[in-house]
C-alpha cells in the first residue's frame, strides 16, 4: 500500500492522534489543555517527553546527504548483488532454502529507513520484497519468518540455515515492520504484529526466548520495545502481559548493571555462555558486573543497554534508569576508549587503545541511546550518542561505503593481517582490522547500515506541548505539525560538529505560538541563543533550553555552542585532546595495499603508515591547552568532511619523538612506564591533530612526559 508523499504526513498524524487519544488507552501528555499531535504512550506506560516523527519527515542536507547517498550507491543499496549468497533470493526471509537467520533482516533494518528518508523508489522496492514476503506468508498460528525445515539441512559454508524458529531474528524484522508502518501507515503491519504477539504469548512459556540460542534472551529488549509500540496503537491489554513475560525471560540486565563493581577482581575472564538458561542462576547473576573482563558479549551489551529503560516505561522505578547510567560509567572505566565506545572484540576486552571495537556495537549502542533518549529525556544519552556518531562512526567504513572494518581502535597505525590484538584473530586469519566486505565476521557487513539513517530519524522530535525539539545537530530539514495543527518546516544550516554555530530557518503556513526545545550539550559553557539577531534569555534545565514564543514565516534562530579545548585521561594515564563533541587524533597518512587470501574473507585492503606516528605529549604543554594548542579552522564549504583531505579543522601543538615506541606485530602497544623523560631532552616538534572521524590511521591516546 503506497501513499502520495504530500499525503503521508497527514495520514500518519491522523493515525497517531486517533490511536493516542482513544478512550481505551488514555490520552497523551497534555499541555495547555491540548493533546500532542504524534503517538504518545498509553497508560499505564510512562508519558514520553519526546515523540518520534513519521519516517521520512526528516531529511539530510549537505555532507549528511552525501553520506546517505554514498550508502545508496555502496554496500547498503547494493548488498544483494555484492553478497547474493546470503541476502539474495535463496534467503529464508524471501521464502528460499538458504540463510534464514539474522543477516537478511539486519540489512533491511538499515536499507528500509534509508530508502524512505531518500524517497528512493528503487531502494524502497528492494526493501518491500522482504516486508511483503513476511506479511503475505504469516502462518495461521501467527508465526512469521523463514519456514522451518522438516529435516535439518546439510551445512553450507557461509550460510546460517538452522534455528529458523529462533526468536532472535524475528526481533529484527519487528523493528523493520515498525519503521515500515511509520513510513506508510500500512495497516497490514498492525494485523500481522497483533497475530504474532498472540503467538508469542502462547508459545513463550514452553519455548522461552533462549529455547534455541542465547541471542534472543540477551536481546529481548528489542522485542519488548515493539510490543509497547503496538500497545500504544491498539490498546490491547494482552500486550502488557506479553511485555512482562518477555522481560522475565530476558537476561537480567538491570541486576547485572546494578551489581557492585568487582574492585578486587576486575580482569578474570568470564564467558557469557556459562550462565544457565532461563530461569537464571541467581548466584552467578549476582556475581557478574560490567567490570568483569570478557564477561559480556560486546554487541549484547550494546543492545541490552536499553532493555531496563524500555521496561521502565511500565514499571516506572528509577532503578532501571540508574542501572543503565551505572553501566555506562562502568564500561567507560573498565573498557572505555575516547571516541565514546569500548574495547569489545566479541567479549568486553579492557581499556588498551589497541583493542578492537566491533562495528555492530557502534550501530547497536547508537540505537539503544536513541531509544532511551525519547523515553527519559536525559540529555546525557544525547551527549554520548553525539560523541559516538561524530567520532567512532565515520571512520569504520570507507567514504564510498563499499568496505568496512570489523574492528577499529583508538590507536591503530597499521591495518594488516599480521595484527594479533584481537580476541577473534585466530578465527579470521588476521582480517579483523583491514578494510573489506566480508573480513572478520560478516554480521557487520549487514548490521552497519542502520547507523546513519536512524541518526537522521532522531535529529528532531515532536513534544507533548505541541512543539518541536532539536536535540542533535547536523545539516538537515524537518516537516511536522505544531501548535493547533500548523505546518512547520525547519531548515538547519550548520558546520557542526566542526563549527560552533547552528542556524534554524522557520517556515510556517500560518503564524503560531509553540515551544522550540534545544539541547545544550554538557561539554559547552555560555551557550547563546539568538532569535532574529536578538539574544534570547532562556533558562537551561537538565540540558534543555526552551524558546517559547510566537513564530512566523522567515524567523531565524541561531544557537552558538562555544567549544573549548580539554584533555582526558585514559589507559595507563595516557591523554587525549578533545574540543566540543570531537576527539582529536594524530594526522597519519597511509599507503594502501590490496591482498586476497583466496578464502571466504575475499579481497581486502591493508594500510601502512607513511608518516611518523610515535609521538608523546609534554605535560607542561597540557597544563594550559588554550595557550599551547593552535586551533586552525580550514576553508570548508560543507562538503563531505570525514577524511584527511577534507578535514575542516586541525590542532597544532608540540610533541616529542619516541623512537623507542615501536610496533609489535603491527600494533602500537605503549612503550612502557613513562613519567620523567630521563634521556637527553628530545627536541619538540610540531604535530597536527585532526578529528578522529577523519582518520584511518591514528594515535588518539598519547603517552605524556614531564620534561
Amino acid at each position: 500500500m503506497k501513499y502520495p508523499t504530500y499525503l503521508l504526513l497527514v495520514l500518519l498524524t491522523i493515525f497517531s492522534c486517533r490511536d493516542a487519544t482513544s478512550p481505551e488507552g488514555g490520552s497523551p501528555t497534555e499541555a495547555n489543555g491540548s493533546s500532542a499531535h504524534y503517538l504518545q504512550n498509553r497508560a499505564p506506560l510512562i508519558q514520553k517527553p519526546y515523540l518520534e516523527l513519521p519516517l521520512g519527515s526528516i531529511r539530510p542536507r549537505g555532507w549528511l546527504l552525501t553520506q546517505l547517498n554514498s550508502m545508496k550507491t555502496g554496500l547498503t543499496g547494493q548488498l544483494d548483488s555484492i553478497y547474493p549468497e546470503v541476502v539474495g533470493p535463496r534467503n529464508g526471509w524471501l521464502g528460499g532454502d538458504g540463510d534464514g537467520w539474522e543477516r537478511g533482516p539486519y540489512w533491511i533494518d538499515g536499507l528500509l529507513p534509508l530508502a524512505y528518508i531518500l524517497k528512493d523508489e528503487a531502494l524502497q522496492q528492494k526493501a518491500l520484497k522482504w516486508v511483503n514476503w513476511t506479511l503475505d506468508n504469516q502462518d495461521t498460528s501467527g508465526y512469521i519468518g523463514p519456514v522451518p525445515f522438516a529435516e535439518t539441512p546439510e551445512n553450507e559454508p557461509g550460510l546460517q540455515r538452522g534455528a529458523r524458529r529462533d526468536w532472535w531474528p524475528k526481533m529484527v524484522m519487528l523493528k523493520i515492520l515498525q519503521q515500515y508502518y511509520s513510513a506508510t501507515g500500512d495497516e497490514r503491519v498492525i494485523d500481522c504484529l497483533t497475530k504474532y504477539f498472540k503467538y508469542q504469548l502462547e508459545e513463550l512459556p514452553a519455548t522461552p526466548l533462549d529455547h534455541l540460542t542465547l541471542w534472543a534472551n540477551r536481546r529481548g529488549g528489542d522485542n519488548l520495545q515493539v510490543v509497547y509500540w503496538l500497545y500504544n496503537i491498539t490498546g490491547d491489554e494482552f500486550l502488557l502481559e506479553l511485555g512482562d513475560l518477555i522481560y522475565e525471560q530476558t537476561f537480567p540486565w538491570t541486576t547485572i548493571f546494578s551489581n557492585p563493581e568487582n574492585y578486587n577482581d576486575p580482569v578474570t575472564p568470564w564467558h557469557y555462555s556459562r550462565l544457565k538458561r532461563y530461569p537464571f542462576d541467581t548466584t552467578e547473576i549476582n556475581a557478574l558486573t560490567v567490570s568483569k573482563l570478557g564477561g559480556m558479549h560486546c554487541v549484547n551489551f550494546a543492545q541490552g543497554l536499553k532493555q531496563p529503560v524500555i521496561y521502565y516505561q511500565k514499571d516506572q522505578d528509577e532503578r532501571y534508569v540508574n542501572a543503565v547510567k551505572k553501566a555506562l560509567r562502568d564500561v567507560k572505566k573498565y573498557h572505555g576508549q575516547p571516541q565514546g565506545m569500548y574495547g569489545g572484540d566479541e567479549p568486553l576486552h579492557g581499556t588498551n587503545p589497541v583493542q578492537g571495537i566491533e562495528f555492530c556495537s557502534v550501530a547497536e549502542e547508537m540505537y539503544s541511546l536513541e531509544s532511551m533518549l525519547t523515553i527519559t529525556g536525559d540529555m546525557a544519552f544525547a551527549d554520548q550518542l553525539e560523541k559516538i556518531v561524530y567520532n567512532a562512526l565515520p571512520t569504520q567504513a570507507t567514504d564510498d561505503f563499499t568496505a568496512r572494518q570489523y574492528f577499529q581502535a583508538a590507536n591503530q597505525v597499521e591495518l594488516s593481517n599480521r595484527l594479533e590484538t584481537s580476541f577473534e584473530n585466530n578465527h579470521h586469519r588476521g582480517t579483523d582490522f583491514v578494510f573489506g566486505t566480508l573480513t572478520g565476521y560478516p554480521c557487520c557487513t549487514t548490521n552497519m547500515h542502520q547507523s546513519w539513517p536512524k541518526y537522521v530519524q532522531n535529529l528532531y522530535y515532536a513534544t507533548p506541548d505541541r512543539g518541536v525539539a532539536a536535540l542533535l545537530y547536523a545539516p538537515s530539514s524537518v516537516s511536522l505539525q505544531v501548535a493547533d495543527g500548523r505546518q512547520l518546516t525547519i531548515e538547519q544550516e550548520t558546520g557542526f560538529p566542526f563549527r560552533e554555530t547552528v542556524r534554524f530557518r522557520i517556515s510556517l503556513d500560518q503564524p503560531a505560538r509553540f515551544p522550540f526545545h534545544l539541547r545544550i550539550p554538557a561539554w559547552t559553557q555560555d551557550a547563546v541563543i539568538r532569535v532574529n539577531d536578538t539574544v534570547w534569555e532562556a533558562e537551561i534545565q537538565d540540558g534543555i533550553a526552551v524558546v517559547d514564543r510566537d513564530w512566523q514565516e522567515g524567523d531565524q534562530l541561531e544557537l552558538t555552542l562555544p567549544m573549548t579545548l580539554r584533555s582526558s585521561v585514559w589507559h595507563e594515564f595516557s591523554q587525549t585532546i578533545e574540543r566540543g563533541p570531537l576527539v582529536y587524533s594524530l594526522r597519519i597518512r597511509g599507503e594502501e595495499k590490496s591482498k586476497d587470501l583466496g578464502d571466504r574473507y575475499r579481497a581486502f585492503t591493508e594500510i601502512y603508515p607513511v608518516d611518523r606516528w610515535n609521538y608523546g605529549l609534554v605535560a607542561s604543554e597540557l597544563a594550559d591547552l588554550s595557550a599551547n594548542i593552535q586551533v586552525v579552522e580550514k576553508e570548508w564549504d560543507g562538503r563531505y568532511p570525514w577524511n584527511l583531505e577534507n578535514a575542516p579543522i586541525e590542532l597544532h601543538l608540540q610533541g616529542i619523538s619516541l623512537p623507542e615506541w615501536e610496533l609489535t606485530k603491527g600494533a602500537p602497544y605503549f612503550p612502557g612506564f613513562w613519567g620523567r623523560y630521563t634521556k637527553n631532552d628530545p627536541p619538540r616538534e610540531e604535530i597536527t591533530l585532526v578529528p578522529y572521524g577523519c582518520t584511518t590511521l591514528r594515535i588518539t591516546e598519547f603517552p605524556v612526559y614531564d620534561l
